[in-house]
């Protein structure tokens, strides 16, 4: 539902092109002259006017002026008689978004053209929200682990060349690719991120690519995918390990040509963005067994980036857990929480198997349970048979206890598993894993 203004100075037009737009369920204000439309508009906002341009007193052309002025985000669409086309024109290079003949063909086409318009509007809107969320992003603290990564995104993000971001899940993949965002050319345009293990592949699908009206049941619209919607920008594709065989061949298509359909459509449409990939799979393992294809992983690993665990770098547990901690704390309405010594040494000894994931729900617990602005140690609920005591690694070269990488996760999930009753969905978010990840690492381990 979108919030129109008409001004015509006809009120049989009025009602005609008002009528026509309630029934797609949108609030229509009505004006009977500019200066009227001008009052209305410095009152309450709206997502589009449709404007007559010959009307006494205030024209159209002026109120259009008037409004690209103050209120830019508006859409106009106007409405002209046939023997004044030139001034159609005039508005159109005044900032009018499209013109309608007078009389109104039929009102399909003109719900046709608000729709459009309307699209246009949410677009932009979803752009600028787009450029805004990359912020400032600190990816360290100083560990010697990230020096590499840093450099290596430093170095790739000016080029146009496709980054491919593996490591365990909540090692923070996404925040390293708006990193490579924000220091790339594309900086200004938008930033969008399709996560392939959240969706149905027929939902993914159309999401990517976007529908025309009718492709299926339910399409009641036609609807832009997130390759468009990332157009000048970056787009970055996570989890695509989950991708299946069908839609493999089709983003390989779009990688390669860098051009395609939306889903029930003909048009095609250029893809202009940076392309940017993560998984927490092995995708070479998954080649081997024809799981993925060869040639999608050589189009995505042009430049492949490694990013460590949070075992791996020790030096950034403590700042990275305060940073964390500040913005709960904020979300929570609680600002100023600090964690206790004791709760910082304990952080320390934890093997975090889900890595910042898990450590961020971890410090959300502990902030819900602490009563003041001090998180202690007992409120960070860290199971101890999880996490055998050993030697805090807290320095470069501290000592693990004497177990492989895959004893301490496999210890990890059977106790939270165990805490969680058998239930698997809840463990999953206990350690802070996806649930398709969880179960990867139960086959993987043979504890099924």
């Amino acid at each position: 539902m979108a919030r129109i203004l008409v001004a015509d100075d006809e009120e049989g037009v009025r009602s005609f092109i008002a009528e026509a737009l309630e029934v797609e369920g949108h609030l229509v204000t009505t004006a009977a002259d500019g200066a009227e439309a001008a009052r209305l508009l410095a009152k309450q906002g709206v997502d589009l006017l449709v404007t007559d341009l010959r009307m006494p007193g205030m024209d159209g052309l002026t109120l259009l002026r008037k409004v690209r002025e103050e209120q830019p985000d508006v859409e106009v669409v106007v409405l002209t008689a046939v023997g004044s086309v030139e001034s159609a024109v005039s508005a159109m290079k005044a900032g009018a978004f499209e013109y309608l003949l007078k009389p109104v063909g039929s009102p399909a086409e003109l719900r046709l053209t608000v729709a459009r318009a309307l699209e246009r509007r949410a677009l932009l809107n979803f752009r600028a929200e787009a450029r805004q969320s990359t912020g400032s992003v600190v990816l360290s603290w100083g560990s010697p682990a990230m020096g590499p990564v840093v450099e290596a995104l430093r170095k790739v993000a000016p080029t146009q060349a496709t980054v491919l971001l593996v490591g365990e899940s909540g090692t923070g993949k996404e925040v390293a690719a708006r990193a490579l965002h924000q220091w790339s050319e594309r900086s200004e345009g938008p930033f969008v991120a399709v996560n392939c293990a959240a969706l149905t592949e027929t939902l993914l699908e159309s999401e990517l690519f976007g529908h025309e009206k009718g492709a299926f049941t339910g399409a009641v619209a036609q609807r832009r995918g997130r390759i468009e919607l990332a157009q000048g920008g970056t787009f970055f594709l996570d989890e695509v390990g989950e991708l299946k065989a069908e839609l493999q061949a089709k983003l390989l298509r779009v990688l390669q040509e860098r051009r395609f359909e939306r889903v029930g459509g003909t048009r095609t449409l250029e893809a202009d963005v940076r392309w940017v990939a993560a998984t927490n799979r092995d995708l070479k393992a998954m080649m081997a067994r024809g799981e993925f294809r060869e040639d999608l992983y050589h189009r995505l690993a042009v430049f492949p980036i490694r990013l460590p665990s949070l075992r791996e770098r020790p030096e950034d547990l403590g700042p990275l857990a305060e940073l964390l901690l500040r913005r709960i704390g904020d979300e929570l309405g609680r600002p100023g929480l600090k964690l206790s010594s004791e709760a910082s040494a304990r952080l320390q000894t934890f093997p975090w198997p889900g890595n910042v994931r898990e450590l961020r729900n971890a410090l959300e617990r502990a902030a819900i349970l602490a009563d003041g602005s001090v998180v202690e140690a007992r409120h960070l609920w860290l199971d101890a048979t999880s996490a055998p005591e050993a030697t805090p690694v807290a320095t470069v070269g501290a000592r693990l206890p004497d177990k492989t990488l895959e004893e301490l996760e496999r210890m990890a999930i059977e106790q939270a598993i165990a805490d969680e009753g058998g239930n698997r969905k809840r463990a999953a978010q206990r350690l802070g894993i996806g649930l398709r990840t969880l179960y990867d690492k139960l086959r993987r381990y043979g504890m099924q």
